[in-house]
């Protein structure tokens, strides 16, 4: 990328820093069985979770998952905040994005560290 394309990039509007490629399971607690998936881009504000049947948005449970690298595991509340259903005629990835609702100051804390390497 040349400096003039490097200046016309869109600056990044995400408020907390993000983890892309990273991936980790997570557990939904539900009455009924456990549902499984999987988190990408985590951050202390929620994460994505890839998904071909997308939950609404709105929709609110609570998940627990494990922190890499860590002895922390996180049970916590969270909202589904946007859904990207799945489409033949594009090759984004289609699942919906979760807000945490109810973390500690500690938790979100231990979230950033792993996200900028410090918790590896």
């Amino acid at each position: 990328m040349n400096e003039e394309e490097e200046q016309q990039s869109p600056p990044d509007k995400r408020r907390y820093l993000r983890e892309p490629i990273i991936i980790f399971k997570v557990a939904e607690d539900t009455q009924h069985q456990p549902l499984f998936g999987y988190a990408k881009n985590i951050s202390r504000g929620g994460f994505f979770v890839a998904s071909i049947n997308p939950r609404e948005p709105g929709d609110s449970y609570k998940i627990s998952f494990q922190i890499p690298y860590t002895d922390i595991k996180v049970r916590c509340q969270c909202e589904v905040v946007w859904a990207r259903k799945y489409s033949n005629s594009t090759s984004i990835e289609p699942g919906y994005g979760v807000r945490f609702t109810d973390i500690t100051e500690d938790i979100a804390v231990a979230i950033d560290n792993w996200v900028s390497g410090q918790g590896k």
